[in-house]
């Protein structure tokens, strides 16, 4: 059987999109060859700067020969529709066949699709796979109307099996299909023949070109780190740069070169990001001081002086670049000494969004939350409202102006430099976190009140707002701003009432929105706000004090939103169970623990998640769910047939038999370790009560009958099966458990 193997030579393909378009070329080919009758056994896309190859093993020499049957209108159907029948299959009146069928006589095609030959279809599918490739980008070039990613200069398209390489007959834009490729660009010019996979591989690496990007990347790495352990010292992490760089090269050759004295006073995350951004190169640190000293660049060829001049040129515009760093680094430090008023200024200039207002406005209201969130958390108020208010200032300097991605990280820097506390500074690095499932969560009390408040202040903004994510649409980030408040609470093991925050920060909206031009009263109300909280007695005896006079929008905001702000908690309890049930617990277990009071506290929901799923991996757990689900529905039945609630206590003075008195002792022994645990929120301690009620429960329904002849034991039945489902709902709502 033979085995495929494709190249498309061209230009310089951008880095990051050479992985996609490998992937696109197989699946493109692959399909295109399946769909057609061929085949295949394995199939495998490289990407270089210059080309792009595909390997398929194990295709048929041709596709198999085909019947296909169609059948048709009735043989006395109008003209028209046999017309259109006979135009559909490509065959005449004469070719059709009738047959006798249950609906009458009907007309049918029997079309014969002979085989076809193995490089007729390769050809066929690889013309339409580059006329319609899926690049971000192409350009046209020449007189041609063909499009690609850059010129595309040759093809390479050979069969190979037993007896030899076969080329593919094709032709696409006068490019036309060979068994030859080229190496690297300047180390070994000139083209050369394959004749199969293994063979182009080979001849590939002798003339300077690593097909796979795997290589590569393991190569700038290995070589990376023997030169700065050679040193003494360390490279810098980075895989998303190492990915790109081994985009850039074909035969990469890895160089080590110092950073100018004049700069190795910037911090490091100032160099390593311009040097990153500009240069591409890789940071190398000194393991005993943390500084960042040298660079490491990966050149795309060997040269005579082994890199010399290479690193010479490198290094003139690595100077001009940091020097550009270390202007913005000085500038900024200048603002930062006299208190970063100035950048404060600023950000009022500086819209967050039309609709909810300025930068400035923006961290107002994350500053009064964190305040209040601030003995919820551990930190001080003080420090906390403070940490808010500077943990955005560097958004206006020159060096996040440059480097966005430094925000937070250059405003820890600048606080530091002001004088600022310690524990203010961090809080502006680590208010943005997390960014993402395997960002660290901050754990400073101050820190976290900060990245909660903007977290919240962020969802409630859009909520109040209406700019919800829907579908895979989130523009605003917000499943991840949910998700980072989830593991804020979470790791920190917070007891926070989120119902009641979000109700404060969709006031602070709603005030700002509804004031209009009544700057004056929206200022005092906020103030109220900022010193007594948003439930402040002060603020109900302002709008008594109002009266008649107080605008209608003062109503508005006085009040719970239950339909904006339930259904923000609903979303958040929607990532929860997103968040849990990667770590493994089921969605079912969730919705019985959501049923309970204070589902807003995520933190006690957690704990009664996790104790009762792990109770519900149990053979008990698993058995007591079946008796309780039994329970649940014959009383639930009971209840409908009799238009009753049988609730009002069963009596043990009834009990007929002593599986029946000994329900009631594991009732009554249940209620009273499960109260006391409750209230302890000692969940494990009262799942395992529950857990204990399985097997009277069990013994219970061998032992009796419940609807009994007696009407007075039959009620009696009825209430004790009531007690089962309120002891056991006093934890979770099993009704919601599956199974």
């Amino acid at each position: 059987m033979p085995d495929l193997l494709i190249e498309l030579f061209s230009e310089e393909i951008p880095a990051r999109m050479q992985a996609r378009a490998a992937e696109d070329l197989r699946a493109k080919v692959t399909e295109g060859l399946v769909q057609a009758g061929l085949t295949y056994s394995g199939a495998a896309a490289f990407a270089t700067p210059r080309r792009l190859a595909l390997t398929v093993q194990g295709l048929p020499a041709a596709s198999p020969a085909l019947k296909d049957e169609r059948r048709g209108p009735r043989a006395d159907a109008p003209e028209k529709a046999i017309e259109g029948f006979l135009k559909s299959t490509g065959l005449t009146r004469d070719q059709l066949e009738e047959r006798e069928t249950p609906k009458g006589t009907m007309l049918f095609a029997v079309i014969d699709k002979p085989g076809r030959a193995a490089p007729e279809i390769v050809a066929e599918v690889l013309a339409d796979t580059i006329r319609t490739f899926p690049w971000p980008k192409s350009m046209r070039w020449g007189n041609g109307s063909l499009r690609w990613v850059r010129p595309l200069q040759s093809i390479l398209c050979i069969l190979t099996d037993e007896g030899g390489a076969e080329v593919v007959p094709m032709e696409i834009e006068g490019i036309a299909a060979g068994n030859t490729t080229e190496g690297h660009r300047f180390m070994a010019p000139g083209r050369f023949p394959v004749s199969s996979f293994e063979d182009y591989i080979a001849k590939l690496k002798r003339n300077h070109v690593i097909l796979n990007a795997t290589e590569r990347a393991d190569h700038i790495w290995h070589d990376a780190q023997n030169l700065a352990f050679a040193a003494g010292l360390e490279v810098v992490e980075d895989k998303g740069l190492l990915a790109e760089v081994a985009g850039l090269v074909e035969w990469p050759v890895v160089l080590m070169g110092p950073i100018g004295e004049d700069f190795l006073h910037l911090p490091a995350e100032v160099l390593q990001t311009s040097m990153r951004e500009h240069q591409k190169f890789f940071s190398v640190k000194n393991p005993k001081t943390d500084r960042i000293e040298r660079f490491i660049t990966v050149a795309n060829r060997e040269t005579a002086d082994n890199g010399a001049t290479v690193l010479a040129g490198n290094r003139r515009v690595l100077s001009a670049r940091l020097s550009d760093a270390r202007f913005f680094w000085e500038n900024d430090l200048r603002v930062a000494k006299a208190g970063m008023g100035e950048w404060l200024d600023s950000l009022a200039n500086v819209t967050f969004h039309n609709k909810l207002g300025s930068q400035a406005e923006r961290i107002a209201r994350i500053a009064a939350l964190a305040r209040e969130l601030a003995p919820m958390v551990g930190a001080d108020a003080g420090k906390a409202e403070t940490a808010a208010r500077l943990a955005k200032a560097d958004l206006s300097s020159d060096m996040v102006g440059e480097f966005p991605e430094l925000q937070g990280v250059m405003g820890r820097y600048y606080i530091e430099a002001s004088g600022g506390d310690a524990e203010v500074a961090a809080a502006a690095q680590q208010h943005y976190s997390p960014l993402g499932p395997s960002d660290d969560v901050p754990t400073a009390p101050v820190s976290v009140a900060v990245a909660l408040a903007d977290k919240l202040d962020t969802l409630t903004g859009f909520w109040a707002i209406d700019e919800k994510p829907t579908g895979s649409k989130d523009p605003f980030a917000l499943r991840r701003a949910a998700l980072g408040v989830i593991r804020l609470v979470l790791t920190n093991g917070l007891t926070l009432h989120l119902d009641r925050l979000i109700d404060a920060q969709l006031l602070r909206h709603d005030i700002e929105v509804h004031s209009g031009e009544e700057a004056e009263l929206r200022d005092e109300l906020l103030r109220e706000i900022a010193q007594h909280g948003v439930f402040g007695a002060a603020t109900k005896a302002l709008i008594e004090t109002l009266g008649e006079n107080a605008p209608a929008w003062l109503e508005k905001i006085t009040g719970h939103v239950p339909d904006t702000s339930d259904d923000l908690l609903a979303f958040l309890h929607d990532r929860l169970k997103v968040y849990l049930r990667d770590q493994g617990i089921r969605h079912d277990i969730i919705d019985a623990c959501l049923a309970m009071p204070g589902n807003d506290d995520l933190t006690l929901l957690v704990k009664r998640a996790e104790a009762l799923n792990g109770v519900l991996k149990t053979e008990e757990g698993v058995n007591l769910l079946q008796g309780f689900k039994r329970a649940n529905n014959i009383l639930t039945q009971a209840e409908t047939a009799d238009g009753v609630e049988y609730s009002f206590g069963a009596d043990r003075k009834l009990a007929q038999v002593p599986e029946e008195t000994a329900l009631f002792d594991a009732l009554d022994a249940a209620e009273k370790a499960i109260r006391p645990a409750l209230d302890q929120q000692d969940f494990p301690a009262a799942v395992a009560a529950m857990a204990a009620l399985r097997a009277p429960v069990d013994a219970f329904f061998e032992a009796v009958k419940i609807n009994d002849d007696s009407p007075v034991i039959r009620r009696n039945r009825l209430n004790l099966l009531s007690q089962i489902r309120k002891t056991c709902t006093s934890v979770a709502d099993l009704t919601r458990v599956e199974g």
